[in-house]
Order: structure tokens, then C-alpha cells, then sequence
């Protein structure tokens, strides 16, 4: 038996055909990833209809909105929607909050990310709120990287954090030297 590699911090890119409309072209970012576990946040798909602003408005936290105006929340995932998670660099931290993973990166679920998020004084350099997660249970990451469900990339924080949603999943493909134009959804026919 091999040595286990975590991949929290690194990218799952979805292949065509992934057979779940959930996760069709999806990005996520891995933030935990242990043998038996992982959880990660998609980085590509803005929640329609919503931004920052109207969910600060909702949990009243903050009287001065304008800062979150327009910012997108994402749909992280189709576990817990209700669910909110700050994405964010490890420049800002709760203790006994925030999960810092990968290089420069650390997610938070109190509402005191939240009004950080538009506090650039005292907040993280950069963040976004995603709304839900992806799970894994035990082994079903091995497992779906070995049917080539997913490719393994690197990330960067211009790529996690930029407004450009709808490249994220040629750029992602991109960085490990793929054009999502050679890929067909049916893989393993002649």
C-alpha cells in the first residue's frame, strides 16, 4: 500500500461527460483531504441573482454594504447550501476558526469573516463567500481520479479569486497543459 498525498490547496478540474450536471466544466479547490475525507469549494459558478451585499444585508452584520456591492457569492457546493465559507488568504486568521491550507490560503465560517471581507483595513487581501460544499467520503477521490472523472492542477490566488468565472475551467486545463478543445466527453472510443 502507497504512502497517502494529500491534494488540499491543489485544483480538481472536471473532465467532459463528468456525468453530473452539478459539476459540468467545475473547478474546485480542495481544502481538506485526508484518507477517509474531503471537502472542497467550487471557485467557477456565481450563485444567480444573489451578491455580498444582499447576504450581509440578511444576517444584518454590517450597516455599510457598498463595499460588497456586486461581488459575487459562489455555489461551493451541493452539500449544506445554506452553508456559508469564506475563502480567503492566510494574511487574516481567527484562531480556533480559520483552516489554513495550501500556499497562502485559509477558509473561515464566522461571521466575523464575513464583515472582514469588506473591511480592506483589517480583512484578508483577498476572499469570497461560497455557499455549500463538495464532499468525499472514504477513498471516492482516489477513486474518481482513477476513472478520470477529474484532472489534478495547481492553483493560484489570481485564479481562485478573479472575476473571470466562465475561464476558469479552460484556464485551470490550461495550466497543466491541456486546450479544453481536445477534450470530448467520450473518452475511450476510437
Amino acid at each position: 500500500m502507497s504512502a497517502f498525498s494529500s491534494l488540499a490547496g491543489r485544483l480538481l478540474v472536471a473532465m467532459p461527460g463528468i456525468g453530473d450536471p452539478r459539476f459540468e466544466n467545475a473547478v474546485i479547490l480542495l481544502c481538506a483531504h485526508g484518507p477517509d475525507h474531503g471537502m472542497g469549494l467550487r471557485i467557477d459558478r456565481p450563485a444567480p441573482g444573489v451578491d455580498l451585499a444582499q447576504v450581509l444585508r440578511k444576517l444584518e452584520l454590517i450597516a455599510d454594504v457598498e463595499a460588497a456591492e456586486g461581488r459575487p457569492v459562489l455555489v461551493g457546493g451541493p452539500v449544506e447550501r445554506e452553508r456559508g465559507f469564506v475563502l480567503h488568504t492566510d494574511d487574516w486568521l481567527v484562531e480556533d476558526a480559520s483552516v489554513p491550507f495550501g500556499e497562502g490560503l485559509a477558509i473561515t465560517g464566522t461571521r466575523e469573516a464575513l464583515a472582514a471581507m469588506v473591511d480592506p483595513a483589517r480583512g484578508p487581501r483577498r476572499a469570497v463567500l461560497a455557499l455549500g460544499y463538495a464532499g468525499w467520503g472514504d477513498g471516492q477521490i482516489e477513486e474518481e481520479l482513477a476513472e478520470n472523472v477529474w484532472l489534478v492542477a495547481d492553483a493560484d490566488l489570481d485564479l481562485i479569486f478573479d472575476d473571470d468565472h466562465d475561464g476558469k475551467w479552460a484556464r485551470a486545463l490550461a495550466r497543466i497543459g491541456v486546450d479544453a478543445a481536445w477534450l470530448s466527453s467520450d473518452a475511450g472510443h476510437a
